[in-house]
């Protein structure tokens, strides 16, 4: 991974697990087995090869270990102890059992040494493709068990963080008025203290995702980061440069401000982004939007898109209308012409909300400029 961006380590979880029952590092393992006990945890995606004498001393009735390595003469004595074990699969290219969420270092991992197709995310893909029709049961349940690994992670990370999703076409383009207005909106609202959370991918996305990674430093590494991204305006004719592109900015600006993406693997012609710092990446698109938009307490806001961010802004509303998840939370909408002229979602919008809790809790705007003030006088209508 050094061959994309220095320092390139997983993200960690934003809370441990002592008090819980998984199991996800190696020093929650040996703490664990320190107390002589590993009954009925879940120890997931660890290398325990070198932890044979403490599998082999210490209880395991049904504990359940998902995706570790372990010696043959341990890995029998916990199976005959009472454990559930299921084997690591090396020939996947992703890990089903996974503990943690991705970082953008490890999707693009051998990016600057033989391009993106030969990075985890387009082998990831490429896997997807070729078993998504095929009628597989146990492709379909590795699938299944990793989407939800990774939104076990993904709660994780973000348990107490106040997130805000910003929504909108991938599309947009790098070096654009609208990709640099976005990204300015994205280190504003970090810099308000809140988690910001997108689809995960190029366009809209990246730039909030950029935006919140520029919150530390000076107003003008912004601008500067801006000029060079827009070198490569579009992830397309090149990914490759595309993607270099961003991890040139990395470089160059280490350190900077964490949020969240969260793509799929089913729009596999979008790749994500290099400046969420913690990545949720899923096979299935419906788990992925549901779960995106449920964890965006602090308020969702939709700039200008298409189909995709049309379907978000109606995955939203509905559960807003229904108060199926308690009290609705604010909906911005960005840019009156688009959202009542072009693709006119707001007329919608304001009629589902007649009479509904939901009519207090959204907005139309005409900037990015206007969108702190919205979500704060929206969160208040939620207060009261």
């Amino acid at each position: 991974m050094a061959d994309v961006q220095p320092n390139s380590e997983q993200p960690e979880p934003r809370h441990t697990h002592d008090a819980d029952h998984e199991i996800e590092s190696l020093a929650e393992f040996d703490r664990a087995a320190a107390s002589g006990s590993l009954a009925g945890r879940r120890i997931q995606s660890l290398d325990l090869t070198d932890r044979t004498f403490a599998l082999l001393s210490t209880d395991t009735a049904e504990s359940v270990f998902l995706g570790c390595a372990m010696e043959p003469a341990a890995a029998a004595k916990v199976r005959a102890g009472g454990a559930l074990v299921f084997p690591p699969l090396p020939d996947l290219p992703f890990d089903p059992y996974r503990g943690s969420l991705y970082g953008p270092d490890e999707l693009f991992e051998g990016l600057s040494r033989a391009g993106y197709e030969a990075t985890p995310d387009a082998r990831t893909y490429h896997w997807y493709q070729q078993t998504r029709t095929d009628g597989d049961v146990f492709a379909s349940m590795l699938r299944s068990i990793h989407d939800d690994a990774v939104s076990d992670a993904l709660d994780e990370h973000l348990a107490g963080a106040r997130v805000v999703g910003l929504m909108g076409g991938h599309a947009v383009e790098r070096g654009s008025a609208a990709y640099a207005g976005t990204a300015r909106l994205g280190r504003l609202l970090t810099r308000d203290g809140l988690t910001v959370a997108t689809g995960g991918g190029p366009g809209a996305m990246e730039a909030a995702n950029l935006g919140a990674y520029a919150a530390p430093f000076e107003d003008t590494m912004l601008d500067a980061a801006l000029e060079l991204l827009a070198k490569a305006p579009h992830f397309t004719p090149s990914l490759t440069d595309w993607a270099q592109v961003a991890f040139e900015v990395r470089r160059c600006w280490p350190g900077g401000h964490s949020s969240v993406g969260i793509p799929t693997w089913f729009y596999g012609h979008e790749p994500p982004n290099a400046f969420a710092s913690h990545i949720a990446k899923y096979f299935v698109n419906a788990v992925r939007e549901d779960g995106l938009l449920a964890r965006c307490h602090a308020g969702v806001v939709y700039l200008p898109g298409a189909a995709g961010t049309v379907q978000e802004i109606f995955d939203h509303a509905t559960p807003n209308y229904y108060a199926s998840r308690g009290g609705p939370t604010p909906m911005v909408l960005v840019n009156r012409e688009h959202w009542t002229e072009m693709l006119p979602a707001w007329p919608l919008l304001q009629a589902l909300a007649t009479d509904r809790a939901m009519a207090g809790r959204i907005a139309l705007v005409d900037s990015v400029d206007e969108v702190p003030d919205a979500l704060a006088r929206l969160a208040s209508e939620t207060a009261s």
